[in-house]
């Protein structure tokens, strides 16, 4: 039997939910011998590696007549190199012996997340370089004295970093701390609760789109407007493009204005979606969320120039990424569901149309719904566990769609007038 179906235990698995705050490195000197020790292992580690990395690449031409290659890359098992590879550091190691261990394990995480971009095509087939110098802790070489932690670098040499006076202290009283991140300036301290066991009562399926997020939740539609961050990325990459112009004349001053503009954006765009989420989630408590697993790469190759440009102004995956990281804090969960024909096919017989404009009509049986609401609706009747689509009971939906956004030559579609009034749209506070 396979390990991954093989019950562990009857009792249900934890999950915890984790919160990282930093606070400055008042331990610089201290600690600076602990970064540039475990910086030597972990190079030493990713060259022992690298060596023993094997890359395969095949060409082959696309449909449309370009050249194109796949490539495969196989890593060493860890479990062939680990002893022979841990002698050697030992050789070298400064610190305590349990960063010889955590070097070995870091660099097999850097080396597996550089394999999967580079088998897609988003990174060079170069070895992975360390940019910045980090220390990740591990919980046997840390310890928790009340509101402090002290962290071994040599057997009785430790460096302490504390959070006594910081503007968090009260929010993680009781809380676990997780593996410490040292870095030059910065120690990152992750802290961790337990989730409380519940069932999810809801179901709400999201069609993502460019200014709104569609859904359906089992009795009507609701369209929640993103619009405005729409706006907001449309702004910023009109003030970002002046910035450019500026510092090709003055590169000193121009990129200093370009973080800052960059490092606001950034800000900007978070604090949106993190209200998004926060609402969406005070309105549907303990709640199965079914969203789309999209491909933004994929999306660029089949569109034209316009429509490039406003698939690059999007955070679709931002907001998937924090609705899903957060959902728990309300009893939620977030499942990712592949997007596939899903505006295409028809809820009601199953019937896959090969033309589909704003509104969805069905050449079979006559359904006629909104494109997007349709794709909602497809995604629910998936996830309650429709596997075939012929077996949906037969029931006449129309919903008119709101006015100004949707229509065919300004008109609005036909509507079978058997679901009047089930939409419900909201629209968020502006970005200040």
């Amino acid at each position: 039997m396979p390990k991954s179906l093989r019950l562990r235990g009857f009792n249900p698995r934890e999950e915890y939910f984790y919160l990282t705050y930093t606070v400055s490195n008042a331990e610089k000197e201290k600690s600076k011998f602990l970064l540039e020790n475990y910086s030597a292992l972990l190079r030493k580690v990713l060259d022992y590696l690298w060596d023993r990395t094997r890359t395969e690449r095949r060409s082959f031409t696309d449909k449309k007549g370009r050249h194109r290659y796949i490539v495969r890359i196989t890593l060493p098992k860890k479990r062939e190199v680990y002893k022979e590879l841990r002698d050697e550091l030992e050789k070298i190691n400064a610190l305590a012996s349990h960063y010889v261990d955590k070097a070995i394990n870091d660099a097999f995480s850097i080396l597996k997340a550089w394999k999967r971009r580079a088998e897609k095509g988003r990174a060079k087939f170069k070895k992975p370089k360390l940019k910045k110098v980090y220390v990740r802790v591990k919980s046997t070489l840390r310890k928790v004295e009340g509101e402090s932690v002290r962290v071994t670098v040599r057997p009785y040499e430790y460096v302490t970093f504390s959070w006594k006076n910081a503007w968090f202290a009260d929010r993680v009283k009781g809380l676990e701390l997780g593996e410490p991140i040292i870095k030059e300036d910065k120690v990152y301290l992750p802290f961790r609760y337990r989730l409380p066991r519940s069932t999810p009562l809801n179901f709400l399926t999201i069609d993502t789109n460019l200014y709104t997020l569609d859904g359906y939740d089992g009795e009507k539609f609701v369209t929640f407007s993103i619009r405005e961050l729409y706006i907001l990325k449309y702004a910023m990459q009109l003030k970002r493009a002046r910035v450019q112009s500026f510092a090709s004349k003055h590169p000193k001053k121009g990129k200093e204005l370009l973080k800052k503009y960059s490092h606001r954006e950034r800000n900007r765009v978070l604090d949106y979606v993190h209200k998004f989420v926060n609402k969406l989630l005070e309105m549907y408590p303990v709640t199965l969320f079914a969203v789309e697993k999209l491909n933004k790469q994929a999306m660029f190759e089949d569109a034209n120039d316009f429509l490039s440009k406003k698939i690059s102004r999007t955070v679709w995956r931002t907001i998937h990424r924090i609705l899903k990281y957060k959902a728990p804090l309300y009893g939620s969960f977030v499942k990712e569901v592949n997007p596939h024909l899903k505006s295409k096919s028809c809820p009601r017989c199953g019937w896959v149309s090969r033309r589909v404009g704003r509104t969805f009509k069905c050449e079979r049986c006559g359904f006629t719904l909104d494109r997007q609401l349709n794709a909602s609706l497809n995604i629910y009747l998936r996830m309650c566990g429709f596997p075939r689509i012929h077996e949906i009971p037969r029931v006449r939906v129309g919903v008119i769609p709101l006015r100004g956004r949707r229509g065919v030559n300004g008109a609005l579609p036909h509507d079978l007038g058997e679901a009047q009034g089930l939409r419900v749209g909201y629209k968020f506070v502006k970005v200040q």
